[in-house]
C-alpha cells in the first residue's frame, strides 16, 4: 500500500504542477488583455511602437511561463540552435505535436508574427494579446495569405505551422500548400523547426489534464535552413508550392521518424 502510494505521488505532483500552469496562463492572459494592453494603448499611439511593446511582453512571458512549467517539475525541455531564429525575413516552419508549440517557439524569437488559430480572437483570455501583437488569423482566406507575404517582406519573422492543427500522434505531418505559397512569395529564408515530445502529451483530442506517465520533454531542434529561390527559379508558381511543400512533408517526416504517405 505505502509503495502504490508513494508511487502515485510524483504523477499527482505533476498533475497540480500542470493545472497551475494553465490556470496562471488563463489568468495572465485576462490581465494582459483588461489591464496591460489598454494602458500600452494609452502610452503610445504609435501602431509600431505598440506591436513591438506588445510582442517583447509576450514573448518574455511566454518565457517565463515555460521556466515556471520546468521548475514546478510539469515538464523538461531543450532547444538547439535557437540563436538562428529572428531573422528578417525569416519563415520558421514548424510541425505541431503539441498544445503548448506556439508557447515555445514565440518564447525563442523577440518580435516574431505568427499565423494562429482564428479561434483565439473570440476566446477573452487570448483576443487582446494576438490583436494588439498583429498576429495573423488562420482563415484560409486570400487576404490571410496576402498579410502573410506582406509581413515577410516587411523584414518581420513569421511563424508557421503548415499542418494548421495538431498533428496526430503517430502519422507523418499533412502540410498546406497555402504556407510553401507565402514562403515563395515572401520569404527571405526558410527555417525548419523540428519539435517532438516524449512521452507524448496534450496532443490532439487530449485534455491537459490527461498527463502521461512520465514527465514530458520537449525538444526543439532548429533544421538546415532552405532558399525559396532554388524553388522559384525550378517551376512556375503552383508547381513550385506543390514541389517545396512535398520536400517540407518528406524532410519532416524523415526527421521525426515517421513515413510520408505522399511518397505510396
Amino acid at each position: 500500500m505505502a509503495i502504490a502510494v508513494l508511487g502515485w505521488f510524483p504523477w499527482a505532483a505533476r498533475w497540480l504542477a500542470t493545472a497551475s500552469s494553465f490556470a496562471l496562463f488563463g489568468l495572465g492572459g485576462l490581465v494582459l488583455t483588461l489591464l496591460v494592453f489598454p494602458l500600452l494603448r494609452l502610452m503610445t499611439r504609435n501602431p509600431l511602437t505598440r506591436r513591438r511593446w506588445t510582442r517583447l511582453i509576450i514573448n518574455r512571458l511566454f518565457h517565463r511561463f515555460i521556466r515556471y512549467m520546468r521548475v514546478s517539475g510539469a515538464l523538461t525541455y531543450s532547444i538547439d540552435g535557437a540563436e538562428r531564429l529572428g531573422r528578417p525575413g525569416q519563415m520558421v516552419i514548424a510541425n505541431h505535436p503539441s498544445l503548448l508549440d506556439v508557447v515555445f517557439v514565440i518564447a525563442q524569437i523577440r518580435d516574431s508574427n505568427c499565423i494562429v488559430k482564428s479561434a483565439l480572437w473570440d476566446n477573452p483570455f487570448t483576443r487582446g494579446p494576438v490583436s494588439s501583437a498583429g498576429y495573423i488569423s488562420n482563415d484560409s482566406s486570400l487576404d490571410m495569405l496576402e498579410e502573410a507575404i506582406d509581413v515577410l517582406k516587411d523584414g518581420q519573422t513569421l511563424i508557421v505551422f503548415p499542418e494548421g492543427t495538431r498533428t496526430t500522434p503517430g502519422v507523418a505531418p499533412s502540410f498546406h500548400r497555402g504556407a510553401a505559397a507565402i514562403a515563395l512569395r515572401g520569404a527571405q529564408v526558410i527555417t525548419p523547426l523540428i519539435i517532438s515530445v516524449e512521452p507524448g502529451g496534450l496532443q490532439k483530442n487530449q485534455p491537459w489534464y490527461r498527463i502521461p506517465a512520465r514527465r514530458m520533454h520537449f525538444h526543439l531542434r532548429v533544421g538546415t535552413d532552405i532558399d525559396p529561390a532554388v524553388y522559384r527559379d525550378a517551376a512556375p508558381g503552383p508547381r513550385a508550392a506543390r514541389m517545396l511543400n512535398d520536400f517540407l512533408q518528406q524532410y519532416f517526416s524523415k526527421e521525426m521518424g515517421l513515413h510520408d504517405a505522399t511518397r505510396t
